[in-house]
């Protein structure tokens, strides 16, 4: 698999176009297979904010567009170099397009590169050369055929696919293929440690169970999207603590939060009686890792009631990993309010925490059109009251 130059400037000249008509007039086109380059196209859509390195690069190729929808993104496969050492060789047991493959092996010293699908690793194979990635072995094959003749390596990385049969979307790591837990033992023979990127949506605690000997969970988030969630398993590790790192990156730079769940389970849970003169948002990273007490014993903020998830001070806490707002009135919530609030406030970025309406909900009984300058918090403090905190950015 390659790209030839008329091919990359037909993609360059249609990169617009719609694909569906694109693909109805292939006659116009001969000598040109028009199928394939609607998928470099549409491949191309996938990554372009995601991968922009990988985006810029025309003469890169994709053997499919879903690889490129469930490929990682640029910050979060810079990521994984962190987790592994410069003179490391490291095998990714489930290559696909090969962007975590490429990025890990831009620090370790070896990397080996392993997917069942042929054209996977026929588009890696090229894609390698053209990025100089020379420090790569592409091997086409099923692991799960061949586990015993699995090289013997300082880290194993995999990423089990998330589609189960007739295509549908899985999340629980026993209906991911390869089964994980399964072969976890059988890995850790073979090295010392198993990086495994998993789903968002995976539960955090019982994976933890499902996967003995986890010395690190790294929850991580793009621009407050979580991406995905990665656990370091060491063999000879089983009944240590975890330690869990929550990262997104943002904007305006990378927040990051670090903590134990046994620091989480033996924290205080301090309440606010009231709202004070700045709230906070923790970011989806540290909500998904369930960091709710630390967050506010590490920072210094008070939370406003139990299972709201919203935490306020009178004094402005700096590199709080989250969203800052200075609050500037708060409102009961009462029926009579809702109807004339409108008035006063045409337009906010509603944001609901333990409240009985959702946004779409609160926007119809308000009439609040969406975005502008303030930032309007439906939430439930400690005495149970029911309010709308109206903000402006900190």
């Amino acid at each position: 698999m390659f790209l030839t130059t008329s091919q990359i400037q037909f993609i360059k000249e249609h990169a617009a176009d719609d694909l569906a008509r694109l693909l109805l007039s292939a006659a116009k086109y001969p000598g040109m297979d028009i199928p394939f380059l609607v998928d470099q196209i549409a491949a191309r859509r996938q990554i372009r904010e995601k991968l922009p390195s990988w985006y810029e690069n025309e003469r890169l190729a994709f053997p499919s567009k879903i690889a490129a929808e469930q490929c990682s993104s640029e910050q979060t496969a810079a990521y994984k170099q962190e987790l592994v050492g410069e003179d490391w060789t490291v095998c990714d047991l489930t290559g696909g397009l090969g962007i975590d493959s490429y990025f890990l092996s831009r620090k370790a010293k070896h990397l080996t590169y392993i997917e069942r699908f042929p054209a996977y690793c026929e588009a890696a194979e090229y894609n390698f050369s053209v990025l100089g990635a020379g420090n790569i072995t592409v091997v086409n094959g099923d692991i799960t055929q061949f586990v015993e003749a699995l090289p013997v390596v300082d880290a194993f990385y995999i990423d089990p696919a998330r589609r189960g049969e007739s295509n549908k979307r899985v999340f629980a790591l026993q209906d991911c293929e390869p089964d994980l837990p399964g072969l976890l033992p059988e890995l850790l023979k073979r090295s010392p440690r198993v990086i495994a990127k998993l789903s968002p949506m995976a539960d955090i605690q019982m994976t933890l169970e499902l996967l003995p000997g986890t010395t690190s969970v790294h929850v991580l988030s793009v621009k407050n999207e979580c991406k995905e969630l990665l656990f370091v398993t060491e063999r000879g590790a089983e009944g240590r603590q975890p330690s869990i790192r929550c990262i997104n990156f943002g904007t305006n730079g990378v927040q990051s939060f670090l903590f134990t769940m046994e620091e989480e389970r033996n924290a205080g849970l301090i309440l606010a009686e009231r709202v004070g003169a700045y709230l906070y948002e923790p970011n989806v990273s540290v909500l998904k890792a369930g960091a709710f007490k630390q967050i506010a014993v590490r920072m210094g903020v008070k939370k406003l009631q139990v299972s709201s998830h919203l935490y306020t001070s009178d004094q402005l806490v700096s590199g709080f990993p989250g969203r800052r707002f200075r609050v500037d009135e708060i409102l009961p919530f009462t029926g009579k309010l809702c109807k004339g609030l409108s008035k006063t406030l045409p337009q906010a970025n509603i944001t609901v925490r333990n409240f009985p309406l959702s946004v779409e909900e609160l926007r119809k009984r308000t009439k609040i059109a969406d975005g502008g300058p303030v930032f309007l918090f439906a939430t439930t403090l400690s005495d149970g009251k029911k309010v709308l905190v109206r903000c402006s950015k900190a």
